[in-house]
């Protein structure tokens, strides 16, 4: 009785376990059978205009650059204007010994009376000889030597009238003026400081910086690769003075106005291989500086076949870029596509995609080639 017992609680163990996977076989292939497709977003895309922008370091420069030396020699006795004081052309901003000066003026112009006095002097003697050596009441070589006379106290005269005149001029020159608007940066020399002796001294620098300048350099390669897709009707190109400028300063804003382009050059730089450019802003409120680094983003053209998808549509392997798109029977199918940057939070593609398409735009990194999906529209966003 108990041997019976012990076989049939053996039997019935066996038969619980057969059921057991028996129940665990059916429910895995119910599974199997009726999983439910991925639920995902996707747009359709179409072709937009985007404006081709490139990004590149420039440096600030002043629209004009005036370095203000001493044109005169001697002593400077004092400094005019305060540093960094915004000066118009002809504004004073040195006296180099205007004292010495205007007593050596004196002088020449006392001189040149004594020259013009000798001159008439002369001129009279002439006229006289004249009248006398027709009658032979003077010699011949008489008459010469006061003609002779007569040209050298013009000589004289000339030369007193160029002293005079070069005096009027220094003397002009110690009070040194600003040459152009701008400016006045610090000075270079102090009250007492000898200038001038064996060359012009520099006292300061006056910069003009409304408008001013950006200077930057655009590599070849870039250039000639948007020659090549406008010469293929790929991109609108546009003229020099339709180009514009953006600035991004160095704390990273933006700055509020807008500039053109105004200088490519037509060589390349074969030691940066790259075209010098410049650009030019209005600065009325003194906010750029020159020296200044600062980011250039230039607007050169515009792709009118651009096609631009979600940031997070894109799928980036070691191979290249893909996105996922559906077929008509919304199955997943990779494409390999081409972008030239970013506009905003979109990707701006260039290749692969074409109007119509549709591109997954959620769960894309769980989706498999051929992975069967449910479009499910997209949330509406909060106002």
């Amino acid at each position: 009785m108990g041997v019976f017992s012990g076989e049939r609680r053996k039997l019935l163990a066996a038969m619980s376990v057969l059921g057991l996977m028996s129940a665990c076989s059916s429910g895995d292939q119910a599974a199997s059978s009726g999983a439910a497709p991925i639920e995902v977003q996707a747009i359709q895309v179409t072709e937009t205009p985007v404006t081709m922008e490139a990004e590149i370091p420039g440096r600030l420069e002043a629209y004009r650059q005036a370095e203000v030396r001493a044109r005169v020699a001697g002593i400077v006795t004092q400094r005019v204007y305060q540093e960094g004081q915004e000066v118009k052309k002809g504004t004073p901003l040195f006296l180099i010994n205007p004292e010495l000066l205007a007593a050596a003026r004196e002088d020449a112009a006392g001189a040149l009376a004594q020259a013009e006095a000798n001159h008439l002097n002369a001129v009279d003697k002439l006229e006289r000889y004249k009248d006398l050596v027709s009658d032979q009441s003077v010699s011949q070589r008489d008459y010469k030597v006061a003609a002779s006379e007569e040209l050298a106290a013009r000589a004289a005269l000339l030369s007193a009238k160029a002293r005079l005149n070069r005096a009027n001029l220094d003397l002009g020159y110690a009070r040194v003026t600003a040459p152009i608007d701008g400016i006045a940066r610090r000075a270079l020399v102090t009250e007492g400081a000898l200038v001038g002796q064996d060359s012009p001294t520099p006292l300061t620098t006056i910069d003009q910086i409304d408008p001013i300048y950006v200077n930057f350099s655009q590599p070849a390669a870039d250039v000639m690769a948007l020659q090549r897709a406008m010469r293929a009707g790929q991109v609108q190109g546009k003229k020099q003075g339709q180009i514009t400028v953006r600035l991004i300063l160095p704390d990273g804003s933006e700055y509020a106005r807008k500039g053109k382009l105004y200088f490519s050059d037509l060589a390349v730089n074969s030691t940066t291989d790259s075209v010098a450019m410049r650009a030019l802003f209005d600065n009325p409120d003194r906010e750029l500086f020159p020296g200044a680094y600062v980011q250039v983003k230039l607007d050169q053209a515009v792709n009118p076949h651009a096609i631009l998808i979600p940031r997070d549509a894109l799928i980036r392997t070691a191979q290249a870029a893909q996105v996922m798109t559906l077929d008509k029977d919304d199955k997943v199918v990779p494409v390999e596509v081409q972008t030239s940057g970013m506009q905003g939070r979109e990707w701006v593609v260039v290749k692969g995609l074409k109007p119509g398409d549709r591109v997954v735009t959620t769960n894309v990194a769980t989706l498999a080639p051929g992975a069967q999906v449910k479009v499910t529209p997209a949330a509406a966003q909060n106002p």
